[in-house]
């Protein structure tokens, strides 16, 4: 059953996953190492990224490496671009504010 980008991302949990996937390839194990969770609940929570496709799952041996897959992230970027105007615009308005207060 697939699932879409935006429910995987939606949990802290799998979001810190990836970020840990960035630096490489990372076992199982290793990840779970990271949370107070037991390894097969990280394992429930790597499933759902393997079914929204953000990582892909290499079996070595016993282990079970992850991968990030980052293209599904584009998605992400493409619905976020809209925003990127309005965050532009309050910087700027914190930086204007700064600079009175602060000449």
């Amino acid at each position: 059953m697939p699932t879409d980008v935006f429910s995987a991302l939606s949990n802290p949990v799998r979001r810190k996953l990836l970020e840990s996937l960035r630096e490489g390839p990372r076992a199982v194990n290793d990840l779970a190492s990271q949370f107070s969770l037991s390894r097969p609940a990280v394992s429930e929570h790597l499933q759902v990224l393997r079914h929204a496709h953000l990582v892909r799952e290499e079996p070595r041996g016993r282990q079970r490496y992850y991968h990030l897959v980052a293209e599904p992230l584009a998605q992400v970027q493409e619905w976020l671009h809209p925003f990127e105007h309005y965050w532009r615009e309050r910087m700027r308005s914190l930086r204007d504010l700064l600079d009175e207060e602060n000449p």
